[in-house]
């Protein structure tokens, strides 16, 4: 079985009286990439800070690589590489200065390291150039190169492609892709852009009013649903008699019906009686957008 990298037990906070975060537990392993997901106020950006260490809990653990974050901080924080908002560099040096400079706050962080972190990152040709010349989406692979200096097995991400045009977002969706894959890196990245999250991530976790109300593969949530929509292609659909009262016609060869897997035979079965020609079944997968609606009650994301 995968280790389990980073694991977040029954956590509350409060602000004096008022309870930010009502029970938060999530657990992720080697190789995951989480994506963190919830509406505004949830409490996401709350939970990062408990976990890096920034705030005290008010109740509950967050272990790192089995170490307590409050009470054994070095050990638990020693393995974790992390971005909060944008990446904070000295402009008027190059990218290669600033890597060295950050290499400095840890023990045994050799030349080669810095090239190691270059080449993941795929800096290679500009890592000399200065970084006020560095586009938003390579600032942001600098950045992610700093975070990997310490060979961390856990990385968090807050917002990482925000500023960045497609072309940035595909990037850096590449790069972690990668760095999950190939590093064996733990990704936890909190985003309001839900089309990269559903196309980064493997798993997700939803949360509301400061409670988790999804924790899945992200494959498990487009599909958790019982009843699936199926768009069925057929030569006329002005002959179709109602078959389902969960039937809509789209076209003149299209329809949806909201059904559940098991009784399509049946409905393609009465079609075929009704001598109405069938092109094409195909499931209509739920989009993340549409999960994240259906679990939070429709409220928007940040």
């Amino acid at each position: 079985m995968s280790k389990v990298i980073l694991e977040c037990k029954d956590l509350h906070k409060k602000f004096g009286k008022k309870e930010i975060l009502k029970g938060i537990s999530l657990k992720l392993y080697e190789g995951d990439i989480l994506g963190f997901i919830g509406p505004n106020g949830a409490g996401k950006t709350t939970i990062i800070k408990l976990i890096l260490g920034l705030q005290n809990i008010t109740s509950g653990t967050v272990l790192i690589n089995g170490h307590d974050i409050e009470k054994d901080f070095v050990n638990a924080i020693e393995q974790v590489g992390a971005i909060v908002e944008n990446p904070d560099f000295y402009m008027y040096l190059t990218g290669r200065k600033n890597l060295e400079l950050a290499a400095n706050m840890y023990k045994g962080i050799k030349k080669d390291r810095i090239d190691e972190v270059v080449k993941l990152v795929g800096l290679e040709k500009r890592i000399n150039d200065k970084v006020s010349k560095y586009s938003l989406g390579m600032r942001q692979r600098l950045g992610i190169a700093e975070a990997l200096l310490h060979h961390p097995n856990l990385l968090i991400l807050d917002e990482p492609t925000n500023g960045l045009d497609p072309e940035g977002i595909k990037d850096l969706r590449d790069l972690l892709k990668k760095l999950a894959k190939d590093e064996n890196i733990t990704i936890f990245i909190s985003s309001h852009i839900l089309s990269e999250i559903e196309n980064l991530c493997t798993k997700i976790c939803i949360i509301k009013n400061g409670k988790v109300v999804e924790t899945t593969e992200m494959s498990e949530l487009k599909h958790s649903s019982r009843n699936l929509k199926y768009i069925i292609t057929v030569d006329d659909t002005s002959k179709l008699k109602k078959i389902s009262d969960n039937m809509k016609i789209l076209d003149n060869h299209m329809f949806e019906v909201l059904c559940n897997k098991e009784e399509i035979p049946d409905i393609i079965k009465n079609l075929v009686e009704e001598d109405i020609r069938i092109y094409i079944v195909n499931e209509k997968v739920t989009t993340l957008e549409e999960a994240f609606l259906k679990k939070t009650g429709g409220n928007t994301i940040d």
